[in-house]
């Protein structure tokens, strides 16, 4: 999927819903899960236009096609934060958190959940970094020794 989201309409929205939750579905699986009665061909239809957008991607199991999201639900939900974010503050991500906080939509509690997030997530950056340094030095060495 690439980073500008398209629009998804409602029914798209619901479909994808399925998707994340029910792993790889056919669109029989699909049509029988929704809250309204679709004809499996219209389901089918949804599924492709959500594969054209890049939602989803398919395997084929005889004839069947089994459809799964292209990406997890948090990074296509990171996407839509981001272009929101570009849109009214200009890329500032903690003007939007401020904003949220202010807002009363961020309690104490989410706000310590986050914080030990962020301080994991360099952590596990640090640590990559580290490697990739090390993994360098020795590609230094075996350059250096041929």
């Amino acid at each position: 999927m690439n980073d500008s989201l398209p629009e998804l309409g409602d029914l798209e929205r619901e479909v994808m819903q399925l998707v994340w939750a029910g792993g790889p579905l056919t669109a029989e699986a699909v049509r029988e899960r929704l809250s309204r009665r679709l004809k499996e061909s219209t389901v089918r239809t949804v599924l492709r236009r959500l594969e054209d957008k890049g939602f989803t991607t398919h395997t084929v199991d005889g004839r069947t096609y089994v459809y799964q999201a292209a990406e997890p639900r948090g990074r296509v939900a990171a996407k839509a934060v981001q272009r929101i974010v570009d849109w009214f503050c200009n890329g500032s991500v903690e003007e939007v958190l401020v904003g949220m906080v202010d807002s009363a939509m961020l309690d104490q509690r989410q706000l310590r959940m986050l914080t030990d997030k962020v301080a994991s997530a360099k952590e596990k950056n640090k640590e990559k970094a580290k490697e990739k340094s090390k993994e360098e030095r020795v590609k230094e060495k075996v350059k250096g020794g041929k």
